[in-house]
């Protein structure tokens, strides 16, 4: 029997080793850092942060396929009163409300590919409401200036993040609370994870290959200069403060791209006891420098929490290049992203791929697609092209009698693809 391999443990390798396990299929799937997770891991306590602000959306397709399997576990919603400690940073000032355009345009539909957000935004309600949700948005989209791209692209963002009641979820504990049920649920069906083995060249098989890394280390390890695609480049902000009250839950710099969200106001096993954390995003264009986010990050801290450097306990910044996910100009939709299929059994999953969804919605489908093609190829038993391995740490072996035991309960169950996708959906 052929085994698929999958190379990158993050959100997207594990569900398509998921997928394909419960197929009936040998999967092995390696990893190069220590532990899975990819940009969905969480840091250890006693700050237990994401890499920049993280939600999950509950009318996602991932959300099902998470539920389905009993793999979300607690989930925290927004509180009632946080809407009323949102804040709006707008004309220099922090204000309860945004721009009533912006509220309209979070009703339009059909925006078009081929026009940038800020021209068809404009002619809706005006440019300057255009402008202010473009960048309320900024938070879906780690982008330094929105209303440069598709206007299609934006509002997808725009209506999800805007829907009532909101869709954001939050897992308790942070994110990796769901990736150790997913990596458990993986090793349960059988899945061979290989953790600290970072692969330098394709690995040895003649069966299907799932490329669940980065677009730029897929780009490297398949040598395919095609693999390229817009992203962003984004300050990441990382603070703890001592609790205060009348702390705004959110901050949205509807000036500039910037938010900021306490996310221990939905789980406060976050932080210690006392304290709340804050994390922020504030994208920057080419040319700007890391000190540029931090400074527009720390006026508005000054704006909404008053005293905050003498109550910081805790302070961590980072710039996030390419690891923001894809985003759309003018005249392209998520059809034109690099193909998940790419030849000869080789297939790709990210969030910079060919799959429709927001967030992690892209990694999500895209593994899923990955996962139908590849046992779809195993089932037509269609050849693939031999390829060679390097590894900078040996897999462990796997003794023979624990090697017939697993191919006996696989093949007991029949090969099928897991649902396929709608990718005609906009």
């Amino acid at each position: 029997m052929q085994r698929i391999t999958i190379i990158g443990g993050g959100f997207a390798g594990l569900t398509a080793a998921i997928t394909s396990a419960e197929a009936g299929v040998e999967v092995t799937l390696y990893e190069a850092h220590h532990t899975l997770g990819g940009r969905a891991r969480t840091a250890d306590a006693p700050y237990r942060t994401n890499e920049g602000p993280h939600a999950l959306y509950s009318r996602g397709p991932h959300w099902t396929w998470l539920k389905q399997r009993d793999l979300l576990g607690p989930m925290a919603k927004l509180p009632p009163l946080a809407a009323s400690r949102f804040r709006f940073h707008r004309d220099g000032r922090l204000r309860r409300t945004p721009p009533l355009g912006l509220l309209r345009l979070t009703r339009r539909r059909n925006a078009p590919v081929d026009v940038d957000f800020t021209t068809w935004a404009s002619a809706e309600v005006g440019e300057a409401a255009a402008r202010a949700a473009a960048h309320f948005i900024a938070a879906a989209l780690f982008h330094h200036d929105p209303g440069l791209l598709s206007a299609a692209f934006v509002q997808e963002r725009l209506r999800r993040g805007t829907t009532l009641p909101p869709e954001a979820r939050y897992p308790r504990g942070g994110w990796s609370s769901v990736i150790a049920r997913m990596a458990a649920r993986a090793r349960e069906s059988g899945v061979r994870i290989e953790t600290d083995a970072r692969i330098t060249a394709l690995p040895e098989t003649d069966g299907p290959l799932i490329v669940a890394t980065s677009l730029a280390a897929a780009r490297k390890l398949l040598g395919d200069l095609r693999l390229t695609w817009g992203s962003s480049r984004t300050v990441l902000l990382d603070l703890a403060v001592r609790t205060r009250r009348g702390d705004p839950f959110v901050i949205s710099d509807l000036d500039t791209p910037g938010w900021l969200e306490r996310f221990t106001t939905q789980d406060p096993s976050l932080a210690p006891a006392g304290e709340q954390l804050l994390q922020g995003q504030f994208p920057i264009g080419p040319g700007q420098r890391k000190a540029d986010g931090v400074a527009r990050a720390e006026h508005l801290l000054d704006l909404g929490y008053p005293d905050w450097r003498n109550r910081l306990t805790w302070r961590r910044e980072s710039l996030a290049t390419g690891r923001t996910g894809a985003v759309d100009m003018p005249g392209t939709s998520w059809r034109d992203r690099p193909a998940i299929d790419r030849g000869d059994g080789v297939y790709l999953a990210g969030d910079q791929v060919a799959a429709p969804g927001v967030l992690s919605e892209v990694s999500f489908n895209s593994a899923l697609g990955a996962s139908a093609l590849a046992l779809s190829r195993m089932a037509a038993r269609e050849p693939v092209t031999a390829r060679t391995a390097t590894a900078t740490r040996a897999a462990a072996p796997v003794s023979a009698s624990a090697r017939e035991a697993r191919l006996a309960a696989r093949q007991s169950r029949p090969l099928a693809p897991p649902t396929p996708l709608n990718f005609n959906q906009t």
